[in-house]
Order: structure tokens, then C-alpha cells, then sequence
């Protein structure tokens, strides 16, 4: 649970995912494994990078999708399902990752300690054959889940795909230990998520359709007003007015190119603001319906059960729990 809430204000899809998601003491780990090695993943992290530092791995998903991973590849685990991450696709797990990141032996025995080879490294070999860095993102959003429903269960980025230095500058950072480390890896690590995600989706035709209309003239900008000030009173009038288009034609583009209408799309934003907002210490619903644009705590109560199922108090209690 966050320790203060959120402004949510010059947001925009990215930045809501990230700040949903920000890595706050995220686990991260180097690996360093002389073959045969494999593990099983299964600790229900929401969003996992596999960056592969020497070496070569694979993945398997539990529902039979493949990726190998060779130097300077980045994989992104989504966490719908369990996976083996190994040496080779049929390497038997020796290994198992259970949630909290706690490692056991396939008949439960912990391996947490018993494996440490360094400051933040694990593994069988203090230089092993095969390296990686792995980071296990912990936050859960609805923010975010607009973005992250979009990827596959996993993807992965290829070293010659991309131009980046954060892959390198992470795992050499990894292994060191000292004042403001763990703060300065958790920002390293969000701009290594933006940059493999606007590196996916600025390529992928499986991007949400507003994910590209941030780019188009007049529904990006209408876009960037709602991300940024969702409390406005906001019509298709006073909208396609701030753009400088007319109501029916700004309608009709809107629709066309995110794929709904245009007040459609605003109130899942401030439905999902309200859901992260709800979790956040010291809100009230009152204050949340204020911030998200609706004028009573009874508005923003009967629109969030009826998109979520549940009432404002039945979801953050479920957070409190969770």
C-alpha cells in the first residue's frame, strides 16, 4: 500500500503505468549459473525483466511458448503464468521461485542464503557461463493494467533491436552495495521498462489503438488534457473546443483512432485513477470522487461497481488484505 496518494497530475499512458508499477525496493538479482541449470518461476510477480548479461537462457511458458535469450536481450515476464527459466528447454527445474521472491528446492528447502555468491548475485558459480539480471516489479494497479494487458505473456527485446546502455549500466550497478544504492537501482530499473516499452509498442500493431493516437494531432492533445486535469467537466464540445476541431468531427476521429468514444474513454481513466487512488493512505471517497471529476462520493460509487463489480470499500479492503 502506498504511504501517500498519488496526483496522477501531467500524466500520461507511460507515466500511469510507471506510476502504478514504480519499482520501490524491487527485487533485483544477478544470476550467475554454469549449466545444466533451470528454475521454475512461479512467484506471481505482476511484471518481471530478464536481462541476459552473458551467455544464453531460455524461457518456457506454462502454456508452451518459447523464447531463447542470448547477450543483451531483455525479456518481460507479465506474470499471467508460470514459467521455466533455464539453461536449455530440457533441463529439469532444479530450482523453484515461490512469491516474495523466496527460492526453494523442488521438495521446499530454502535456498536463499545457500546460493549467494556475491553483493546481489546468486547462483552455482561465482562467474558463471551464464549470466543474467533479473528485476521483479511488486505493484499492482488498474492504471497500469491498462497498458499491461496489451503486451503477450512474455516478449523480448533483441540486443541489435535496440540502442540502449541501461542494460549494461543496471547489471554493473547490481553488484554494488552502498548509501542510496537500492534507490538508485529502482529508478534504473523504471527507465529500462519505459525505454523496452515505447520500444515495443512504438513497433507493434498490437499496441492499444490509443497508445498510437498520442501521436495523432488532434487526439493526442485531447488525450493529454484528460490524462492531465480528469476532475474537469469534460464534454465532447468543450474537448473537440480545446483542440480546435468541431464536436462531429472530433468525435468521429476520436472513435476511429482509440477505438471508443470519447467520454467512453474518460470514464475508465477515472475509474482506474480512482481504483489506484482508493488504495492509497488516508483517502477518503469523498476526496477520490473529487479528484477523478465526479461530484458525489454516491457518483463515483454506483460508476465504480458497476465497471468493477465491487464497491469502493469492498476494493481497497482487498488491498489491505491482498
Amino acid at each position: 500500500m502506498h504511504t501517500q496518494a498519488s496526483t496522477f497530475e501531467g500524466m500520461d499512458a507511460l507515466g500511469g503505468l510507471l506510476d502504478g508499477v514504480r519499482a520501490r525496493g524491487a527485487f533485483l538479482l544477478r544470476l550467475s549459473l554454469d549449466p545444466p541449470w533451470s528454475m521454475r518461476i512461479q512467484d506471481d510477480a505482476p511484471l518481471t525483466l530478464i536481462c541476459m548479461t552473458q551467455g544464453s537462457a531460455v524461457i518456457v511458458t506454462d502454456s508452451g511458448g518459447s523464447f531463447d535469450l542470448g547477450p543483451g536481450d531483455v525479456a518481460v515476464a507479465r506474470g499471467v503464468e508460470h514459467y521455466l527459466f533455464a539453461d536449455g528447454a530440457l533441463t529439469a527445474p532444479q530450482v523453484v521461485v515461490h512469491p516474495g521472491n523466496r527460492c526453494t528446492t523442488l521438495h521446499g528447502e530454502d535456498l536463499r542464503f545457500e546460493m549467494s555468491v556475491g553483493v546481489r548475485t546468486w547462483g552455482n558459480a561465482a562467474s558463471g557461463a551464464d549470466r543474467a539480471v533479473v528485476c521483479a516489479y511488486e505493484g499492482r494497479s488498474e492504471v497500469s493494467s491498462r497498458l499491461l494487458q496489451a503486451l503477450p505473456t512474455a516478449l523480448v527485446l533483441r540486443s541489435d533491436e535496440w540502442q540502449t546502455p541501461l542494460v549494461a549500466l543496471l547489471a554493473g550497478e547490481a553488484g554494488r552495495d552502498g548509501p542510496g544504492q537500492a534507490a538508485y537501482l529502482d529508478r534504473l530499473l523504471d527507465l529500462l521498462l519505459m525505454d523496452v516499452l515505447r520500444t515495443w509498442f512504438d513497433r507493434d500493431q498490437r499496441a492499444p489503438t490509443w497508445w498510437h493516437a498520442e501521436h495523432d494531432p488532434v487526439v493526442g492533445p485531447a488525450l493529454r488534457l484528460m490524462y492531465d486535469n480528469p476532475a474537469h467537466p469534460w464534454t465532447v464540445a468543450n474537448l473537440a473546443a480545446a483542440v480546435g476541431c468541431s464536436r462531429a468531427a472530433f468525435a468521429r476521429r476520436f472513435a476511429e483512432q482509440v477505438g471508443e468514444p470519447p467520454i467512453a474513454f474518460l470514464t475508465g481513466w477515472r475509474l482506474a485513477l480512482a481504483a489506484d487512488l482508493l488504495r492509497t493512505d488516508g483517502a477518503t471517497i469523498a476526496s477520490v470522487a473529487r479528484h477523478v471529476g465526479y461530484g458525489t462520493p454516491f457518483a463515483l460509487s454506483s460508476a465504480f461497481k458497476r465497471a468493477y463489480g465491487v464497491s469502493p470499500n469492498v476494493h481497497r479492503a482487498g488491498a489491505s488484505t491482498g
